[in-house]
This record gives structure tokens, sequence and C-alpha cells, in this order.
């Protein structure tokens, strides 16, 4: 869905008259926003590095379901409250990530504020260690303390994941250490598997649980050179999404010790998350383990090249300075910074998807500082068809436009 926006003071919309007597614009004929060009653009571009499901047509994110009768049995009575498709997806989660059990849920916002107000009561202590920049520090206002009761502790403020040292050496104590992987909003960043344990040891001789927020887990297993079982064995609980990287319609699994997911059955209950039916988006969380699931590592290995290819064409575009983070990216998605304002850059993306049909960066484009911008570059099956000198053209171009415009 596109957002709809106004111009009008305070939000609201109304008629008015043009300083020069025409006509005013009204909702039918307003301009439309850059956001709507960008999606715009990506939609009518034959060549993009991702075709993310959820800006699609409605139409065409149904057509998805078509596959359904390939993974589940639609004879079957429609899911009530949790059984049936929704279970099979749970049994599907738990088997994938070697845990005892695994519970569906409508958010990772839920499942992740479930699974910590669980471990709090186990441990008696609702101190979360966290990184500054997780998920829901920077994007779930402040949920962990206004609705669940815990209390976020953060450290390492470095763009990257704690180190074991950094754990060992916290100043107070904590119930449970939280560790996203990949890290997002440091760039999509992994630490080696190395660090990883050590990390997750040093959190284990101070007693606290550990938690992953497994929100891209399924993408981890090219770089960690782990199966998903492994990696989700270093935890005590899981929390993985379902439409960030599998291109479900939504929704989300906790998946940990039969216990603890029986417990959080019944914290879901309480948060509203026991919803009456949910079998289109379990079932297409079940297409997307099919289809995506294991196509993800051809997808991380690829971004490599577009990395790479990234960076070759905007140096020959003539840009002063870009940094392409990480240099070898973790996962199949990572970070472009650009020393220009975001609407230029923005503006400049969206022209070059218009005029050549090859959208390179199709996302929004934030600030960062004075001068400065960053974007997300997702690399998905669309990005396959791109060789490395294709990327190397389009970037080039870009970088031209970027530097003639300034």
């Amino acid at each position: 869905m596109i957002a709809g926006m106004t111009d009008t003071a305070g939000g609201t919309s109304g008629t008015t008259t043009d300083h020069d007597g025409t006509e005013p614009e009204t909702e039918e004929t307003a301009a439309p926003t850059p956001r709507e060009r960008r999606i715009a653009a990506w939609r009518n571009a034959p060549r993009v590095l991702a075709r993310l499901g959820f800006l699609a047509p409605l139409r065409e994110r149904l057509a998805l379901l078509e596959a359904a009768g390939d993974v589940h049995d639609l004879d079957e009575t429609a899911d009530v409250y949790g059984n049936g498709v929704v279970e099979a997806l749970e049994r599907r989660v738990a088997g994938l990530l070697g845990t005892e059990a695994a519970a569906f849920f409508p958010t990772g916002t839920m499942a992740q504020q479930v699974a910590l107000r669980c471990w709090a009561g186990r441990t008696g202590d609702p101190a979360v260690a966290l990184h500054p920049l997780s998920h829901p520090e920077v994007h779930e206002r402040n949920a962990f303390s206004q609705v669940s009761g815990l209390r976020p502790v953060r450290f390492a403020d470095e763009p990257r994941l704690p180190t074991a040292e950094e754990v060992r050496a916290f100043e107070e104590p904590f119930g449970a250490l939280m560790l996203e992987l990949p890290l997002r909003d440091a760039g999509f960043v992994l630490p080696t598997w190395d660090e990883l344990t050590e990390v997750v040891d040093a959190a284990r001789e101070r007693d606290a649980v550990v938690h992953f927020d497994g929100a891209r887990l399924w993408e981890c297993t090219e770089h960690f050179g782990r199966p998903l079982e492994e990696i989700a064995g270093l935890a005590d609980s899981v929390y993985v999404s379902f439409y960030k990287s599998l291109d479900a319609f939504g929704g989300a699994a906790l998946a940990g010790p039969a216990s603890l997911i029986e417990e959080a059955r019944t914290w879901r209950h309480r948060y509203g998350g026991a919803v009456f039916q949910q079998f289109p988006t379990a079932l297409s969380a079940l297409i997307g383990l099919d289809r995506e699931l294991p196509r993800l590592p051809e997808y991380v290995r690829h971004a490599r090249v577009v990395a790479a290819a990234l960076r070759e064409g905007l140096e020959a575009g003539g840009l002063p300075w870009f940094r392409v983070h990480p240099e070898v990216p973790h996962t199949h998605d990572f970070q472009v910074w650009l020393p220009y304002e975001a609407g230029f850059a923005a503006e400049t993306a969206i022209r070059a998807g218009e005029e050549t049909g090859a959208m390179l960066f199709a996302n929004h484009w934030g600030p960062k500082g004075p001068g400065l911008t960053a974007t997300e570059v997702y690399v998905r099956a669309a990005a396959l068809e791109w060789t490395a000198g294709d990327v190397r053209t389009a970037a080039a171009d870009f970088a031209r436009r970027l530097t003639d415009g300034a």
C-alpha cells in the first residue's frame, strides 16, 4: 500500500484558492509524493535488484496463494485460534531451528516481548542487555518498558554486535542478553562464528539467558558457514520473521524449549495475539519456506558481487567519496552511504530509474548527518539477472547524475 499524504495545515484536507487564482489541486490531482514516485518507478522499471512482495499490487500478492496446495492440504478445515495450518507451520519452524517447539505470533514485536517477559519471570531479573541500535530500541516506541515491564540496558555503542569482553565487563546484572542477528541498523552486520559463541559463553558465565532477535536469521547461514539448527542452538530462544526474508504476508514465530513456548502461548493470548484465523499468512509463510529459504545463500553470494560492482561503478562515475557497508555484505542486504542530502540522492535515484528502466536504488534515503545520507540495498531473485557489468554501468550513471546535479 502506498500511503497518501496531504500538505495542508494540521494534516487536514480542504479546498483553498491558489494565489494566482487558478483552481487548487485536490487529493485526486495532487502531485505524487517522493515515496509514491519512488515506488511507481520501482514497479515500472524492467530491471530492479529486488521485487519486494509487500510493495506489490494486491492482485499480485494474492496470486502467491496459488501455490498453497503445494505446501498444505487445502481440503483441511481452516485454522481456528492457532490450530490446523498454523500448527503445521509451527512444527516446520521448530524442525528447521532444531528446537523443541515453536509458536506463531502475528508480529515480532509481540513475540519478543513475550519471550523476554517469560525469561524475566524465570530469572527474576527484568533487565535485558541489548545494543542501542537493536530493533526494539529504534523502532518499537519503548515497548519493552512501556508494555512489558522490562528494563533495557544498553551497551556496545559501536555499530557492531557486542564482544565477549563487553558482556563480561558490563557494570550491572541482567537476566537476558538479546542479540539481533544480523544487526540491521548497523548495516546488517554479523559477528564471526567464534565471536558469537564467545559472546554467548560470556552471557552464560553471568547466569543470563540468551535470546536471538533472528528476524533475518534465515539468511545468516552463508556468513556463519553453519546450518540453521546449529546457529539457533546457541540461544535459549529465537524469534524469526516470515516476511523479511521469506516474502510472506506477515507473521513471526518464537522457538525454544517446550515449557517456554507453552507459557508464551498464554501470554500471546493476553497480549491479543490469539487471532481467530491466520491461514493466508501461515500458507504464505510455508510457501516462503519452500521457495525462498533454499535460495537465500545464493542471494547472499550475489550480494557480494553487487556490492563490489557498486563500488567500482560509483568510483568510475567520479564520486569523491562514498561507502558500501559492509564492504563484503554479511547477508543479502547492505548499506550505501553518500555525501549528499537525502532528498537530492532520492530524487536522483528516482530519475535514474524512470529514465533508464534500471532501478538500482529503490529504497528510502535517510539523513545520517549534515550532508550525509544512506540507503539500504536489497538483493533478491531479480538481482540474479544483473551481471557485475550491469551493476557497474548503472552505478556509474547514477554517480554522474549526482555529480552533474550537485
